[in-house]
């Protein structure tokens, strides 16, 4: 990267991401209910998820000061302060966030997750995209801190692989809109992601040329697996890096966990495209951010 960010270039990237982020999983978690059209968007409001309670979480971190390495610390104390378990959050995530409440340490409530194996869900990356565009001006620190920030709540390589690529993603797409140049996202991504199954989706990805083939072959997230998740989330943002409402559709067109990869695919194309590229009309029918996070540029 060639350019240096200040401040609130930063939190305004960051705003960005978290406005595409969350409309893209509250539009995605109306499409659970039969009966709706991508023809037609459902009638609003559109609640958001605990994919959106999360990125708030790590948002409100992020700006709550200014030491250049996440404060993992403080954003345990958010997750743990704010989770509203009706939210959509999976029964791990609950006990983990409910000992995290209640004052156990968060390297050890993660690393007990799953009977000591860690989490290897998608909760570290649905929440990822605004951490990457603040890091847009150095993708290793941005593989780095998303590996970081991960680790509050997944212990295990597959759910940070998740993040990892998610965070990088985003950096990517802002860092290329702040630069007006073409960028191969698929391949910046697999340069930064640790070798897993995660990265192996990816791999596979680049090959893929249709949606239908990139559902089948990459997992649309039934499992709410990182790997079943994030490569296809990838694949439509890099596929439709200038239609935010492309990637979007396209995320719930696949079906399966189509909040979180529409808020992966949102919040990386909205790093790129800024607020502008989503449609006004969505923003105003999501539900209101929380007021404990700091203002979005929809505000």
């Amino acid at each position: 990267m060639t350019f240096t960010l200040f401040p609130d270039t930063r939190a305004a990237l960051a705003a960005d991401a978290l406005t595409g982020l969350s409309v893209g999983d509250a539009l995605g978690a109306q499409f659970f209910v039969p009966g709706h059209s991508l023809d037609v968007p459902p009638d609003p409001p559109w609640p958001w998820t605990d994919d959106t309670e999360e990125a708030c979480c790590l948002v409100a971190a992020l700006t709550a000061g200014d030491d250049p390495e996440f404060d993992r610390d403080h954003f345990a104390d958010l997750l743990g302060q704010h989770f509203e378990p009706y939210r959509g959050y999976g029964p791990g995530a609950v006990v983990m966030l409910r000992q995290i409440r209640e004052g156990t340490p968060w390297p050890i409530a993660a690393a007990a997750a799953f009977d000591g194996q860690g989490s290897a869900g998608n909760g570290a990356a649905m929440r990822a995209a605004p951490l990457g565009a603040w890091h847009a001006d150095s993708l290793a620190h941005a593989a780095a801190q998303g590996a970081r920030a991960a680790e509050v709540t997944h212990a295990h390589l597959e759910g940070i692989a998740g993040a990892v690529a998610v965070t990088v993603a985003a950096a990517v797409a802002a860092a290329a809109r702040l630069e007006g140049q073409p960028v191969d996202l698929l391949g910046a991504v697999l340069a930064h992601t640790p070798q897993s199954r995660v990265r192996d989706g990816l791999r596979a990805a680049t090959t893929i040329s249709s949606a239908t083939a990139a559902a089948y072959e990459l997992g649309n997230g039934t499992r709410a697996m990182a790997q079943d998740s994030v490569p296809l989330a990838i694949w439509v943002a890099a596929r439709h890096l200038d239609d935010y409402p492309a990637a979007v559709q396209a995320c719930i067109a696949a079906g399966g966990d189509m909040d979180t990869t529409a808020a992966m695919a949102g919040g990386i194309v909205a790093a790129h495209t800024g607020i502008a590229g989503i449609p006004a009309e969505w923003i105003q029918a999501r539900e209101p951010l929380p007021k404990w996070v700091a203002a979005s540029p929809e505000a």
